[in-house]
């Protein structure tokens, strides 16, 4: 820290963004490489990719906003705080919709301090603007007092009811009118609302600007609507709905100087901007791989394959039998485990168990355990197989059999990999996904991935 005195009021206190990794092949015929989700994620697996990065936090409140959420009559972020494994006294809820919502998320969060969490996965029409222009990813921001990274100047709002896309709810991708049409509104809204901004905050114009808006003529050339002293960018990574604005900030708090101003400017249903300025923690605070080098790696997808994860493209299915629904009872039960992946350690002789048992395995002690967490664990690979016979969209499935750090071993699916990529040794983190969806439930639970060379550093 740089020895400045805590803030009183609610800043943002740390980020982290996360791009999924895959991307779409030439066979698709975009012309930029387009960021999807893999067949295993969704917005809730993805919102806590993002929010483990930050480490162990302890937030007042969870807000998760998306417009893609797992369920509609279930709220999803109690899933996410479930695999955070915050405490049962931390209020978690869901604003469902795109960017409106990730803004009514901040500004709760600025009020209170919290956790707001965004991400969703984009699905568009094959050949649609919605699946050139789009992009899957999520990010975390950590508000609170203490000292924080940036904090908020001045915010201004205007809201507008006006028909330039929407999407019924029983459908899987969103309809949009013609561009020109919801450019014009947007255009005279986002130079209006900047306006009002920077004049609240004395200013004539900000160091960085970044304006977000799922009409692509809006952010096609955001530098003649608002421009900044030292930057002006749209999203980099394709409008991602919710997790849009505070990812296209992600990108600039990885460059930004101390004591630098960010205008942050959301155009959908209306125009919101938030103005913010960095502090000196700023720079020994940035998230662990900034998101230029995260959007910048990635395995290709065919583009059959894609449409076949999102529901696009009917294929055959494996010759296996379908797995069956996740029980409620047994769920329950085995939370801990199941979404925090906590084992159990003896206290007698240290012997890690995973899954958690009440009689140890080494020394035979009953009931003689303490909560052994491995979800932020790291391991190496001691043996594997690679099973070509699974019901899997994604098949052939790659069973790890790893050894953890701090003792415990246990046999994980592989995730985002090829047969060929894992080897005896090799060194593999935990991500949470989803194992099937049955019966309209979905069944969380971790995989492996492969370390990469920064993040085993």
């Amino acid at each position: 820290m740089n020895g400045q005195p805590a803030s009183t009021s609610v800043g943002l206190l740390a980020y982290a963004a996360y791009v999924p990794a895959y991307r779409l092949g030439p066979d698709s015929g975009l012309r930029r490489a387009r960021v999807v989700a893999s067949f295993d994620e969704d917005s809730t697996t993805m919102g806590v990719a993002a929010a483990t990065e930050l480490g162990p936090v302890a937030p007042s409140q969870l807000l998760f906003a998306t417009s893609s959420p797992a369920y509609l009559d279930k709220t999803n972020a109690t899933a996410v705080h479930a695999a955070l494994g915050l405490g049962a006294d931390v209020f978690a809820a869901d604003l469902i919709g795109t960017s409106r919502s990730t803004i009514a998320a901040i500004r709760g969060a600025l009020a209170e301090g919290g956790l707001v969490v965004a991400a969703d996965v984009r699905v568009g029409r094959p050949g649609s603007s919605d699946e050139r222009a789009g992009g899957d990813g999520a990010t975390a921001l950590l508000f609170g007092r203490g000292e924080p990274i940036a904090v908020l100047v001045a915010e201004a709002s205007s809201t507008a009811e006006f028909l330039d896309r929407w999407r019924d709810p029983s459908r899987p991708t969103a309809e949009q009118w013609e561009e020109r049409f919801g450019f014009e509104r947007y255009a005279a809204l986002v130079r209006e609302t900047a306006s009002r901004v920077l004049a609240a905050a004395g200013l004539a114009e900000a160091d960085h600007v970044v304006i977000t808006s799922p009409n692509t003529g809006v952010t096609k050339a955001p530098g003649a609507l608002v421009k900044g002293r030292l930057s002006t960018t749209a999203s980099p990574l394709g409008f991602a709905g919710a997790a849009d604005l505070p990812l296209a900030v992600s990108a600039v708090l990885d460059t930004a100087g101390p004591a630098e101003t960010i205008l942050a400017i959301s155009a959908s249903d209306g125009c919101d901007a938030m103005l913010l300025r960095t502090t000196p923690d700023l720079p020994a605070h940035r998230q662990a791989v900034p998101l230029a080098a995260q959007i910048a790696e990635g395995r290709t997808v065919p583009y059959p394959a894609y449409l076949a994860w999102r529901g696009l493209l009917e294929r055959e299915p494996p010759r296996r039998p379908e797995p069956d629904r996740p029980a409620g009872p047994p769920s329950a039960r085995s939370a801990e485990w199941k979404f925090t992946f906590t084992g159990s350690r003896c206290t007698q002789c240290g012997f890690v168990h995973l899954p958690p048992l009440r009689v140890c395995r080494n020394c035979a002690a009953l009931d003689a355990m303490v909560p052994a967490p491995a979800s932020r664990l790291t391991g190496t690979v001691a043996t594997y197989t690679v099973d070509r016979l699974a019901y899997s969209p994604a098949p052939p499935v790659v069973d790890i059999v790893v050894d953890f750090d701090g003792g415990g071993r246990y046999t994980l699916e592989a995730a985002d990999a090829d047969a060929d990529a894992f080897d005896v040794g090799a060194r593999v983190g935990l991500t949470f996904r989803r194992m099937f969806t049955a019966g309209g439930v979905a069944n969380y639970f971790w995989k492996a991935r492969l370390l990469a060379a920064q993040e085993e550093s």
